[in-house]
């Protein structure tokens, strides 16, 4: 079954899905219609370095349309920050208000700031007003309890933004448990708001899970789902006009990611570590990798990552997430 009428968005994962993996995915698989590229944090304007903006400088960003995150809670270095993005050509911004993680939200940023709908509530009458680009959010269900998102989206419909994008899940939940459908359902009728379902999409089941319980919904985040089977966005759509099989597409995208990452990282533990990352997502999602992939992500020295990922992809192993 094709589902062309949908728009797939690759999530962004901090330490992930930066400009360089962006860019090889797309290189590789098909499927994915926009990225939000990972957060970028407000600060003081002369502490904006043009190195931060980097990940997504339009002329580095041809393969996929990126959409720029900006993690914060200063509306003037948030203004700033999304203008200068504006005026890198970026005509849409996001604003994360979902990170989970406690260092983040202790400082009242990311979900952190869901507690807090009257602080929101003013920094966007003060930044809508004063940027250039729409703007959309990054949401959960709240920080602590899921009936948090009731107040957020009444205060949400005083503001013209772009769209929602929910993970039903609150912040201290983290990635626990599973995403909550019913709390979903509740949100998109309570906001006058689009929605974009974020949460829990790693295989097709599960894509037509939320598709079927949510016709209506017609943009969809995939995060970990993308870094554990590349392949899930064509396989969604149906529209692959890749006739290579997928254990050497696999290693074609592994390879060339390697390369690209020697290209930027100054030693041999960064890389090794960049891409031990990767096989954490990729490598339990071929049959009987336990053992491999413990002997990949056990190595020390880049040589000796090299032949263990040579040696795993030449006793062609199954790729198991079959459409």
């Amino acid at each position: 079954m094709k589902n062309t009428d949908i728009t797939i968005i690759m999530a962004p994962l901090q330490g992930f899905t930066d400009v360089t993996f962006r860019n090889v995915w797309a290189r590789h698989f098909s499927g994915i219609d926009e990225a939000i590229a990972p957060f970028i944090s407000t600060m003081g304007q002369q502490r904006l370095k043009p190195i931060r903006l980097k990940d997504v400088a339009p002329e580095d960003n041809r393969h996929l349309l990126v959409v720029p995150q900006i993690l914060g809670n200063v509306a003037e270095d948030f203004i700033f920050l999304a203008q200068r993005l504006y005026e890198m050509g970026h005509k849409r911004i996001n604003w994360n208000l979902g990170c989970p993680h406690s260092k983040i939200a202790k400082k009242h940023r990311g979900s952190g700031l869901l507690l807090y709908p009257a602080k929101i509530d003013d920094l966007l009458a003060r930044i809508i007003p004063n940027i250039s680009a729409t703007l959309s959010v990054k949401i959960r269900l709240g920080r602590r309890a899921k009936d948090e998102i009731f107040d957020l989206l009444a205060m949400f419909d005083r503001h013209p933004l772009e769209e929602i994008i929910l993970h039903p899940r609150t912040g201290i939940q983290m990635y626990e448990g599973t995403s909550d459908h019913d709390a979903f359902e509740k949100a998109i009728h309570s906001s006058r708001h689009s929605f974009t379902y974020n949460g829990d999409i790693i295989d097709i089941p599960s894509f037509e899970r939320v598709r079927d319980r949510f016709p209506g919904i017609k943009r969809f985040m995939i995060g970990r789902g993308i870094l554990s089977n590349p392949f899930l966005a064509e396989e969604i759509k149906g529209t692959s006009q890749n006739t290579g099989s997928r254990l050497t597409r696999l290693r074609a995208f592994h390879d060339e990611l390697f390369v690209e990452y020697e290209k930027l990282f100054s030693g041999p533990a960064h890389l090794a570590g960049r891409m031990k990352g990767f096989w954490g997502y990729l490598g339990p999602s071929f049959k009987d990798s336990k053992k491999p992939l413990k002997h990949i992500l056990k190595t020390t020295s880049l040589p000796a990552y090299t032949d263990r990922v040579a040696a795993f992809f030449d006793q062609n192993p199954e790729f198991y997430p079959e459409p």
